[in-house]
């Protein structure tokens, strides 16, 4: 892309889980009979292999599989926004430019780090995925997991490369999404993660956000962020309060696990999490039901 182009992204994002069958193939019923359904709930956008659609534990051929079945679920009602993550520069664009030719709508770029790397190789790795691709892309930075972080000046330089047009930051500080939004200067759009506060982050100026747990509750995410769109933030912060519950189960137990296991009890039969992850615990199994439950999503 030469020239700054925003796509209008909004809204609610789900990150879509993966999955699988226990010998590793993509279910792809199951993926399009969930897409299908969060479609209707009126989600803004699908996001597969994010943190919930376990990109880490996934093999080439299996990341390619949710990729296209997401694409072809979706048939162009919402945008597909796939990630794509490498420790290494010529893998990562690799994966960009095979996500666009199956038709994703954007890309969302994750760097991986075995050793860590300073800023200028940070800016390159995110700059090459955007020159090798047509496509949107949104930056992904989790300070929590990752050993090489975006700093607010990597963003800042990032900001000015034309088709990086939003950054789902995940690490937990409202306070950092002010700073990236005061040093892009409107160049990029903010979208938060489960890691905050949706309505805080939507008071501030954000987009919506790329979470997990809307796959669970997508009507009443939609819903949430209808109201903190409409101006009405009283309305907005009770029904926050509520939805507030879920994260607090999630922050306890893995997430994909968590996902996966409240899927299952809503009759998504999306097998559970790659290995060495451990399915849902018992516990883990109530705490999500009770939520579930309480939020009006069982």
């Amino acid at each position: 892309m030469n020239a700054r182009s925003q796509p209008g992204w909004h809204g609610v994002m789900p990150y879509l889980v993966s999955p699988l069958t226990a010998q590793g193939e993509v279910k792809v019923d199951v993926l399009a009979r969930l897409i299908d359904d969060l479609i209707a709930a009126g989600v803004h956008g699908l996001s597969p292999l994010g943190s919930t659609g376990e990109f880490a534990y996934l093999n080439q051929a299996q990341r390619l599989a949710v990729v296209e079945a997401s694409v072809a679920a979706a048939h162009g009602r919402v945008p597909v926004i796939p990630g794509v993550a490498s420790c290494a520069i010529p893998d990562a664009v690799a994966q960009a430019r095979a996500y666009e030719a199956v038709g994703a709508d954007g890309i969302l770029a994750i760097m991986e780090a075995y050793f860590p790397v300073g800023d200028d190789g940070v800016v390159a790795y995110f700059q090459a995925i955007a020159e090798a691709v047509s496509l949107p892309v949104v930056l992904y930075t989790n300070p929590n997991f990752q050993r090489s972080d975006l700093s607010l000046a990597a963003i800042e330089r990032l900001s000015h490369v034309p088709n990086i047009v939003a950054i789902k930051d995940a690490s937990f500080n409202t306070g950092r999404l002010l700073s990236i939004m005061e040093r892009v200067q409107g160049r990029m759009e903010v979208f938060a993660a489960s890691a905050h506060i949706p309505a805080a982050v939507m008071l501030i100026g954000g987009k919506g956000w790329m979470a997990g747990p809307a796959c669970l509750v997508p009507r009443q995410s939609v819903r949430l962020y209808e109201l903190c769109r409409a101006g009405d933030w009283p309305a907005a912060m009770a029904l926050q309060r509520e939805l507030w519950a879920i994260n607090q189960v999630f922050a306890q137990y893995n997430l994909a696990a968590c996902v996966k296991g409240g899927l299952q009890m809503q009759g998504y039969e999306v097998g559970d999490p790659v290995p060495p992850q451990a399915p849902l615990p018992e516990a883990g199994r109530q705490a999500v039901r009770q939520v579930l439950e309480r939020l009006g999503a069982l």
